[in-house]
């Protein structure tokens, strides 16, 4: 395939590459025929869609792509005892996991029992002290004063947690991918179970309690009575489909789509007091729940109490959720700024250990454990290679895993831990957790690379930059942005339309903030747009843009709306930049 206008190289070392001829002649008959703009007849053909399916995709709906939650094994008789529980007024806890996904998942079982009239124990472990998921000593004091216990977000691999809660039931609703084996429990509600078909493979574990909520109505519809309106905690679902990096396709985008419309009525106390206090002057998008609001939740649970985001998304105080949002914008600042440090030295310890093997890692001593997922991701991104970065202490490592498209590293984890070379590990495709032995890290760490390698990890170069297609200024309009927003929710699986400028000129590029670059430009024929390029200065392209060099440029991105001071303008978020 050849580049996309000669891009052979760009400023950041990647290949530029553009529709194929196929997809151009196919995105024009659609185009004709529904009378749609050519530049989103293009997406929707990159994406697959059909001419006919082409209004169904744009309006996606929960009554066409909400799945039976029949369908997934042990939902009925999990949902048949968190109803038992219900009429008989019995002590329930939830047990979750301290990230978004947990945290959301927990809230949506807090709110729809307060709705009922019932108060549940909520549960987080601490991410230092307890590690990921259920432990012993806390599900043998949950079991000693509660009934039923609802482990959210995580359970999948604790069988000794769930042995350990006499006298209790124990429900267990997660996604993490299942072993040979499940505990215990009175139902273990997972569509990545080694029994399940897979076809429900992407949905976030607040996905999963949704759908054992709309169960739970539905045999309380049976029985004559109604349920709390599940509609109306679609915001939930939205934000930690999203902030869990879940891949919007099938029923999430349409999980997704209805949540931002429910977000946008701003009635949740605790994600207003995050919007305001994040300045979020706007309807939220995909972006703003994967980049804004997402990350101060999760802080809660990296640096601070591990039960913040979930009691933030739970209250109904406006009061207490501004207390809430407050602190954890501060613990997200003290996590950017950890982050950094750590982020650094991980960088210069994989580079010196070279970053073409097929796993890209680094472990230091007192890295802080709630940032090593964050710079796994980093470094990911930074090498399009696997990713591996893990914080010592006491002879022990507790690391985070990120992966690339195509190389499954929640598997290859799992085999290692299976092997005893790992003391536990597990997670899905593109995101794990582990924790080591330090004197077995080489060798643990050896291993996965070898299983990664199997996998295809290692053979890739610099990412490749896909486009749909080339813009003037002048066609680059709000109204087409618009059009354009039709065919999302844009995240993981999902990429949002990324535009080429050819031979563009360059004019008034200046730095801001620490490490960003603004500048406007145009094709000399009078329209302009404004650019901006967020950490413009960790790579060669603020340098080179802002050296005032001559010539032109090929300018690569993603159109946005920035609305500033009462005036929507279009900006071009830049991803990367050619010499023309």
């Amino acid at each position: 395939m050849s580049s996309f206008l000669s891009v052979e190289q760009s400023l950041t070392g990647r290949r530029w590459v553009g529709p194929t001829a196929e997809t151009d002649r196919l995105a024009e008959a659609m185009a004709q025929s529904t009378h749609l703009p050519l530049p989103l007849a293009r997406i929707l053909v990159a994406r697959g869609v059909l001419p006919e399916d082409a209004d169904a995709f744009l309006e996606p709906t929960l009554r066409a792509l909400l799945p039976d939650p029949r369908s997934l094994r042990d939902m009925e008789r999990a949902a048949e005892r968190f109803l038992k529980a219900i009429e008989r007024r019995e002590k329930i806890a939830v047990f979750g996991d301290y990230d978004v996904d947990g945290g959301a998942s927990a809230a949506l079982l807090l709110i729809y029992l307060r709705e009922i009239g019932l108060q549940a124990t909520l549960y987080i472990p601490d991410r230092i002290d307890e590690g990921y998921g259920p432990n012993e000593p806390a599900m043998e004091a949950l079991a000693r004063d509660h009934s039923l216990i609802l482990c959210v977000d995580c359970g999948t691999l604790s069988h000794g947690p769930v042995a350990a809660a006499k006298g209790a039931d124990v429900l267990i609703l997660d996604h993490h991918l299942g072993g040979e084996t499940l505990p215990e429990a009175l139902a273990c509600v997972n569509p990545n179970r080694l029994d399940e078909t897979g076809e429900l493979g992407h949905l976030c574990a607040a996905s999963v309690v949704f759908l054992m909520l709309v169960e739970t109505n539905r045999q309380m519809r049976e029985a004559g009575q109604k349920g709390p309106d599940l509609m109306a905690m679609l915001d939930l679902v939205a934000l930690a489909t999203v902030a869990d990096v879940a891949p919007l396709i099938g029923c999430n985008r349409a999980l997704v789509r209805q949540g931002l419309k429910v977000m946008a009525r701003r009635e949740r106390a605790g994600l207003v007091a995050l919007s305001d206090v994040a300045r979020l002057d706007r309807a939220p998008s995909s972006y703003h729940l994967g980049f804004v609001l997402g990350p101060r939740i999760n802080a809660g649970g990296r640096i601070g109490a591990a039960d913040l985001g979930a009691r933030l998304l739970s209250t109904q105080d406006p009061h207490e959720a501004e207390a809430l949002a407050e602190r954890l914008d501060l613990l997200n600042t003290e996590r950017r700024d950890v982050e950094n440090a750590v982020r650094a030295a991980a960088l210069d310890q994989a580079e010196a250990r070279g970053v073409e093997a097929p796993l890209v890692w680094a472990a230091g001593a007192g890295w802080h454990p709630g940032v090593v997922g964050i710079v796994a991701a980093r470094l990911k991104e930074a090498t399009n290679r696997p990713a591996v970065v893990i914080g010592l202490e006491g002879g022990i490592g507790k690391g985070s895993a990120r992966s690339v498209n195509g190389v499954d590293i929640g598997a290859a984890i799992q085999r290692v831990a299976a092997e005893g070379l790992l003391l536990k590990g597990g997670g899905h495709k593109m995101a794990a957790g582990l924790t080591v032995e330090e004197d077995k890290l080489e060798a643990a760490m050896a291993r996965l690379s070898d299983l990664l390698e199997k996998q295809g990890a290692g053979s890739q170069g610099p990412r490749d930059l896909r486009l749909d297609g080339l813009l003037m200024p002048g066609a680059a309009t709000p109204q087409l942005i618009e059009d354009l927003d039709r065919a999302g929710p844009f995240g993981q699986g999902a990429p949002a339309p990324r535009f080429a400028f050819a031979e563009m000129e360059v004019v008034s590029p200046r730095r801001i903030g620490e490490n960003h670059l603004r500048f406007m430009f145009g094709d000399g024929m009078g329209a302009r747009i404004e650019a901006i390029h967020f950490g413009a200065f960790d790579g060669p392209i603020g340098p080179t843009l802002s050296e005032g060099s001559a010539g032109r440029f090929h300018l690569a991105g993603r159109l946005e709306i920035n609305s500033w001071g009462g005036r929507n303008k279009v900006q071009l978020r830049i991803e990367d930049v050619a010499r023309a």
